[in-house]
């Protein structure tokens, strides 16, 4: 346990919390968002209040359940070892597809520079399965070379994504953003459905929040606080940036756009702002994409070492990098490249990220449950208890309007992976009657 003058503030956990969540994860909105115009802007006001009520359950989660396993620890206290696996699988998913996503986005920032790459689908596919092994690759180095790479390589979008949130201002034009409101004339409540799978993907990755409350001064007040804070900070520049960059580039070229930062950049100022923004928003992709192929490898081994997934997950080197798990999967991460193969890198990053949502909801919906028999047991004292239901009561109905706004098309995928779910289980459940009937002969 860290010594009560090395642990970490209120400030400074706010702030890696908003930093954690941004990543990569907004390098691409602008155009996807464009393609229903800034009327989808709206989405963000229900994302960023039904994000906070997400973040603030888990940060009650990890405060009252200190046994490690995170989200899926949460779930088993509520539905039992099948759901920790069910749980652990779908996030699992979830990271894999997102990391597809996140090569999507970086080779998009990339054409300018490889015009090859933005030529048709098989460039595109290439492009990111070329990255998915080289960020995979790359972990061999274990742990602690991963986590010095993504603390620089984070800075190298939310910099200009934040920067821009300022000074974007001085070249907002109210008549571009008139035109870009609704070009198509979709209702309200449908360019608000559609869009949230896009501003929830900007927010995936909160629950990461309270993960470590040992590390943090008085956990019971400032871990839920920098959770709230933390997302809210995230949210507010989501919401600036996003609504200048549609004030500045006309819609049908915003939404034609692989590089939309890097657009408004150099409408901006000038070509070369603009390719020093592309630039930096390949680093910060890539450094996210390091980050996120080891979460992912570990994400893996927490559950191997559980005896719920292959044992080559549980496998690492010495400097802690687990190669099996890695390479086990960039190739998953290939496959899916390939089924979701297109032209167009904002079309097929909106697929990934409808599919991506989906499978993370779910294990966010099991684990917000657990919070319910997680104070039970904790004897948690009504007041707290009556708060944390009416805040649990927002995160479930966000999450649930969530699935819904996912569309037919990625809740029917997700289904279908949730139902391969259970009966990969019902296959490695015999596992688990081994394990206890040998606990049993080493007790007697």
């Amino acid at each position: 346990m860290a010594e009560a003058g090395k642990k970490m503030g209120l400030m400074g956990l706010t702030t890696l919390v908003a930093v954690n969540m941004m990543g990569s994860g907004i390098i691409m909105l602008p155009s996807s968002m464009a393609q229903l115009g800034a009327v989808s802007l709206l989405s963000w006001v229900i994302t960023a209040v039904g994000s906070m009520a997400i973040a603030y359950c888990f940060a009650q989660c990890g405060i009252y359940c200190t046994r490690p396993g995170g989200m899926s620890a949460y779930t088993e206290e509520a539905h039992g070892k099948s759901a920790f696996f069910l749980c652990s699988y779908l996030y699992f998913l979830s990271l894999a597809i997102g990391n597809v996503a996140i090569a999507i986005s970086a080779v998009g920032y990339l054409t300018p520079f490889f015009p090859w790459l933005g030529s048709g689908a098989i460039p595109l596919f290439v492009g990111a399965v070329g990255l998915i092994w080289l960020t995979s690759l790359a972990n061999l180095g274990g742990p602690k070379v991963t986590g010095r790479i993504g603390a620089v390589t984070v800075w190298g979008v939310i910099i200009p994504v934040a920067g821009l949130s300022l000074i974007g201002w001085f070249w907002f034009d109210a008549e571009v953003f008139g035109q870009a409101w609704n070009p198509h004339e979709i209702s309200v409540s449908s360019a608000i459905a559609q869009s949230i799978p896009l501003t929830l993907w900007a927010f995936l990755g909160m629950e990461s929040a309270a993960q470590n409350s040992e590390a943090v001064e008085n956990p019971q007040r400032n871990v839920p606080l920098a959770c709230l804070l933390g997302t809210l900070g995230a949210a507010v520049i989501y919401v600036l940036s996003t609504s200048v960059i549609m004030g500045i580039v006309p819609n049908a070229e915003l939404a034609n756009s692989s590089a939309p930062f890097a657009l408004v950049y150099a409408q901006m100022f000038n070509g070369w702002v603009g390719n020093i923004i592309m630039a930096l928003a390949v680093m910060a992709c890539v450094g996210s994409l390091l980050g996120w192929q080891f979460t992912l490898a570990q994400t893996a081994k927490v559950t191997a070492d559980q005896h719920l997934f292959p044992r080559f997950y549980a496998r690492v080197t010495l400097l802690g990098a687990p190669i099996a798990g890695l390479i086990a999967n960039a190739v998953l991460q290939s496959g899916m490249a390939l089924s979701t193969i297109s032209p167009n890198a904002s079309e097929q990053f909106g697929k990934l990220v409808n599919l991506a949502a989906v499978t993370n909801v779910i294990p966010y919906i099991t684990a917000l449950s657990g919070l319910l028999i997680i104070m039970q047991k904790a004897g948690v004292a009504k007041s707290v208890e009556y708060r944390n239901m009416l805040i649990l009561a927002v995160a479930m109905a966000y999450s649930f309007y969530a699935l819904y706004a996912s569309g037919t098309e990625a809740v029917f995928g997700g289904m279908i992976v949730t139902a391969v779910g259970y009966l990969l289980f019902g296959y490695i459940a015999d596992r688990l009657l081994e394990q206890r009937s040998t606990l049993k002969e080493d007790a007697s």
